[in-house]
């Protein structure tokens, strides 16, 4: 018998998922449904499902979005072309790109302006890494940290970049840069490491858990990458660790020899997961909180979306007869309220 869940803290949520959610719930406020979205807005199968029950259709490709319909690009980063051909098609456009992905694409296009060739660490086939890759496709090798830099050999060695999918386990990024630092003595990366915040803290807290814990349960989806990196690091540090969606993927035979389970989520996976999954393994002695950090990371709503909402406020007033200049507008309070509450609001 189980006789008590480790809670880590942190886990679940980062402020980039934060951020979407919230997004695509205005888009389904606002609009009449359906709502598209390119590719999953985050990748957790449980999110994906409230939307979808709200009116959202999540497509693969632009061309699936009827002209004139509102579209959101998901939180991963879409390439170029796709961002351009989703405002092209679309009334609204909002793209919900998580800012550390951003800062990602940012790299990529300045390096590769600057004549670079950049080693992409990252999981071949990831939406994340299939948005950056676009970037500048003819200066960029994607090598998956499982294979490393195998046979790369750049034309000049001198002028050598290297950035990362910021979802990747610390110890998987680490011994690529270690590899590449290595090999190139000139080697570019940036000052402040292309890893999520989010990613390396609930690493951190996993850790932890691995050590004080027999059983580690990491709640989120099989197509969540930090997810996945977050089993690995728990497996590599001594525990027996598993990927759960739900009670339902609990395997009684885990529990059976273990007094103490520790439980964390992946950064896309809701808390209602988390709670759900803590009342199935039913510890007899109750919930203790393993913190290791505290986040305070706070990501606004994309700019399309606020200029849209700031606009519509406008012509709603104006329409009334009742402009209010310098009146707070429906963002205004945007810190006050959560993903949870966002998903709760959809029936979630």
């Amino acid at each position: 018998m189980v006789e008590r869940v480790l809670l880590a803290e942190p886990r679940g949520f980062c402020a980039g998922v934060e951020m979407a959610i919230k997004a695509l719930t205005w888009m389904v406020r606002v609009f009449p449904p359906p709502v598209y979205c390119f590719h999953e807005i985050v990748h957790n199968a449980t999110v994906v499902e409230v939307f979808e029950r709200a009116g959202v259709v999540f497509v693969d490709s632009i061309d699936d979005v009827p002209e004139g319909a509102a579209i959101m690009l998901s939180a991963h980063g879409s390439a170029p072309e796709v961002v351009a051909a989703a405002a092209s098609r679309s009334a609204v456009m909002v793209d919900a790109v998580c800012p550390l992905v951003t800062k990602v694409h940012h790299e990529v296009r300045s390096k590769a302006a600057a004549g670079f060739e950049i080693i992409y660490v990252g999981h071949e086939g990831h939406d994340e890494a299939v948005g950056t890759v676009a970037e500048a496709p003819s200066a960029v090798t994607l090598v998956d940290p499982e294979r490393g830099l195998a046979d790369f050999a750049p034309s000049d060695p001198s002028r050598v970049a290297l950035v990362a999918q910021t979802t990747l386990g610390v110890f998987e990024w680490e011994s690529v840069l270690a590899d590449a630092r290595g090999r190139f003595p000139e080697l570019w990366t940036a000052r402040r490491s292309d890893l999520c915040y989010a990613t390396t803290n609930r690493q951190e807290a996993v850790r932890e858990l691995a050590l004080a814990a027999d059983v580690v349960l990491v709640v989120g989806s099989e197509t969540s990458s930090n997810t996945m990196a977050l089993v690995r690091v728990a497996r590599e540090h001594g525990a027996a660790a598993y990927r759960v969606d739900a009670p339902d993927s609990i395997d009684p035979a885990w529990l059976e020899s273990a007094a103490t389970v520790g439980v964390t989520a992946g950064a896309s996976a809701p808390d209602s997961s988390v709670r759900a999954v803590i009342e199935a393994v039913n510890p007899s002695g109750g919930v203790e909180i393993l913190s290791v950090s505290r986040e305070s990371e706070y990501f606004p709503p994309p700019p399309q979306l606020r200029a849209f909402l700031s606009a519509l406020q406008a012509a709603v007033e104006a329409g009334v007869s009742a402009r209010h200049p310098g009146r707070p507008g429906p963002l205004d309070d945007d810190r006050s309220w959560g993903a949870t509450e966002a998903l709760r609001m959809l029936g979630g």
